[in-house]
């Protein structure tokens, strides 16, 4: 058992590096992407809202297999490094594109949700458009929209194990490899990695809901 957890524990390190990086990319795009989808530029705001309905769309496992290989298929040049690293990186920029337009879409619900009546007062205050959306409306935006992200975080953490179809070794990868070796107890390498992600999903509701109450102040 102690080495299934010391395996499973070095491809869980990969897990958590594509969930952090994933959530450092897409959370900021996410927010140019709800803009574009609410620009009063109609092509732009048609384009971006066309290419979030085909990422929302389409399998996750599907755009990763696209981004790593698509360029190769297409006669261009590979864009990622050669190996795992590769791999990975190919991984992190189709989930922070696919996580983004699920973002941005909450964070459009969020915006829209706040009354016309504050951007109005603040504009009476002498608040320039930007100062009304980072000071007024963003801090309210995010209280609001905490519940319906930290499902979308949730559902990355499980996400991450899509990793796998272009041949990333995270923990999922790891325990179906423990399971297929000779005189291995694999069905504790399935309850383990279970385990894990148990525990990580709630590691990260925990961070949210005490996020969510330091924001209570807003009511």
């Amino acid at each position: 058992m102690t080495v299934i957890l010391e395996r499973l524990t070095g491809a869980f390190a990969l897990n958590c590096e594509l969930f952090f990086l994933t959530l450092l990319f897409s959370l900021p795009l996410g927010l140019v992407v709800a803009f574009g989808s609410m620009s009063r530029c109609a092509p732009l705001r048609g384009v971006v809202k066309t290419f979030v309905w085909v990422i929302r769309g389409t399998p996750l496992m599907l755009q990763i297999i696209v981004i790593y290989l698509g360029p190769g298929l297409l006669g261009m040049t590979n864009p990622w490094p050669s190996g795992a690293s590769g791999r990975l990186v190919a991984a992190v920029v189709a989930f922070a594109i696919n996580y983004a337009c699920y973002f941005s879409e909450i964070y459009r619900g969020g915006i829209e949700s706040i009354p016309r009546g504050q951007y109005e007062a603040a504009q009476v205050l002498g608040y320039t458009k930007a100062q009304t959306f980072f000071k007024i409306i963003l801090p309210q935006m995010v209280k609001r929209v905490i519940p319906a992200v930290t499902n979308e975080v949730i559902t990355l953490v499980k996400d991450t194990s899509l990793a796998s179809v272009i041949g990333t070794v995270e923990m999922f990868t790891r325990a179906k490899q423990i399971v297929a070796s000779p005189n291995t107890p694999g069905m504790l390498a399935l309850v383990a990695a279970g385990v894990f992600y148990y525990v990580f999903n709630y590691v990260v509701a925990f961070a949210m809901e005490k996020w969510e109450q330091a924001l209570r102040y807003y009511r």
